[in-house]
């Protein structure tokens, strides 16, 4: 058996585990990583980068048959599915250096690829080596929760982390669950030239604003997309090669199935009650400061952290977890200005509080201002007009954004800053922006909350009257 001692040692190589690592190793801490499954975890080999590689086929086939209101006669696309998913891999595998264990082993980091477990509150074992640590990360992640729907078992399913390597192009995909993963990837092989039905037992996008919500809902179903809400699915069958999903409002019969209901952290294998780490279905029980509450030398990154389930946000965390561990500085991590995005066509983004929440937590103080994307001269020239955004402001500084419209993720990047820096509206409304961009959506929803108080204010009108009378 062999044996380390090393000052942080790291378990899980996903987007938290391996910006812990860079950085601290490359600030001059002994780092020790491992990982018992593939380098890069869920993002890059079954999460955001398979799937934004396969939303860009659909998006191309997309346009193909769409070009008319441009000018451009509309082609039929030849989908080869197959070769989509050649895109995807090689998308993948352009990726892949970055995150290998020979760049990271490069950098100075001991990388062990093997699955790693708590033998003690301040050992770790990974294959034959102990590894002794004054801090550890667990940065494990999460996979795909599969729910116990009767037959479900007995039937050929999908997940997302089986979905990718599908060579044959679906007849009738049938998904169950229609939150991010489920509507992305509804849209994309509708796209692609698929018949799709989305199964929901409650609503869909359920996490973001309903009235954003809807405006990519029913972009889907114009595309052809059905979505069943409320329908619960109470079990599967199987016939052939056809499957049945049963549900109260009907039963869906598909040639292909999608479980796409959620995900749940990946703790099983690390033995946490041996490490005395305090845990539940959702993760490590951690303070503000991502710390053990019953391990100090343990601390937790990205999902099993207990809270939002992005990359982006696991890698937050490595920037809280470097300043503590790193640094030995106080550091906490903070979510209200963590933004998140469903990149579907009209895109879907949210960063603070939605209408409902903001009213709910201020009252009478929330002013809602609203700006649809129909306006904007960059979006007209392209014929892509269909959006909104909603900005949720409190004594002159937003509190929250939803938005739905073309190019989504990327504009809510502006009001993440904003709310993590506490601006005013008044930053955004002073930007100057280059024209025509569709970033002026953001300036204009600014504009909106202040044109009330300057063109429609009495005092106001007033007061100019008076300054013009009196000018030279």
């Amino acid at each position: 058996m062999n044996r380390i001692t090393t000052d942080i040692c790291i378990i899980g190589a996903g987007s938290g585990g391996l910006s812990v690592a860079a950085g601290a190793v490359q600030m001059g801490a002994k780092v020790v990583l491992i990982e018992g499954h593939k380098m890069g975890g869920d993002c890059l080999n079954y999460g955001c980068v398979p799937s934004k590689a396969l939303i860009a086929s659909a998006k191309q086939a997309y346009a193909m048959g769409h070009s008319a209101p441009l000018g451009i006669a509309a082609a039929d696309p030849q989908v080869d599915y197959a070769a989509a998913k050649d895109h995807v891999t090689d998308v993948i595998a352009t990726i892949a250096p970055v995150d290998s264990a020979e760049r990271f082993e490069g950098l100075g980091v001991h990388v062990i690829q093997d699955f790693g477990r708590f033998i003690s509150k301040t050992e770790v074992q990974a294959g034959d080596t102990i590894i002794t640590a004054r801090r550890f990360v667990v940065a494990t992640g999460s996979g795909p929760l599969v729910p116990p729907i009767p037959g479900l078992a007995d039937v050929t399913y999908y997940t997302n982390e089986t979905l990718f390597d599908l060579r044959e192009k679906p007849d009738h995909l049938i998904i169950i669950g229609g939150g991010p993963i489920g509507m992305e990837m509804a849209q994309a092989h509708r796209r692609l030239g698929c018949e799709v039905t989305v199964i929901e037992g409650a609503k869909a996008f359920g996490k973001d604003d309903p009235e954003t919500a809807a405006i990519v809902l029913d972009n889907l179903r114009e595309e052809g997309v059905v979505i069943l809400e409320d329908a619960q699915a109470e079990k599967v069958s199987a016939e052939g090669d056809r499957i049945t999903v049963h549900t109260p409002k009907g039963d869906v019969t598909g040639s292909h199935l999608l479980i796409a209901v959620g995900r749940k952290v990946n703790t099983d294998k690390l033995d946490l009650d041996k490490g005395g780490i305090a845990h539940n279905n959702k993760g490590l029980k951690v303070g503000p400061n991502l710390r053990s509450v019953t391990n100090k030398r343990v601390y937790a990154a990205g999902d099993v952290a207990g809270g939002l389930q992005f990359t982006h946000v696991a890698g937050y965390h490595a920037g809280v977890l470097i300043r503590s561990l790193v640094l030995g500085l106080p550091s906490k991590q903070r979510t209200d200005h963590i933004p998140w995005a469903t990149y579907t066509d009209p895109e879907l983004a949210q960063v603070g509080l939605t209408e409902a929440q903001a009213k709910k937590k201020f009252g009478p103080k929330l002013e809602v201002v609203r700006h649809d994307f129909h306006h904007n001269d960059r979006l007209i020239a392209e014929r892509k007009t269909k959006g909104l955004i909603k900005v949720m402001v409190v004594k002159g500084r937003p509190v929250g954004v939803s938005m739905a419209g073309p190019m989504a993720g990327e504009l809510i990047g502006m009001w993440a800053m904003a709310i993590a820096n506490r601006m005013k509206m008044s930053a955004i409304a002073t930007t100057v922006l280059p024209y025509p961009t569709v970033s002026e959506v953001n300036k204009r929803a600014a504009g909106a909350y202040f044109s009330p108080r300057l063109f429609d204010n009495p005092t106001v009108k007033r007061v100019v009257g008076l300054v013009q009378r009196w000018l030279p």
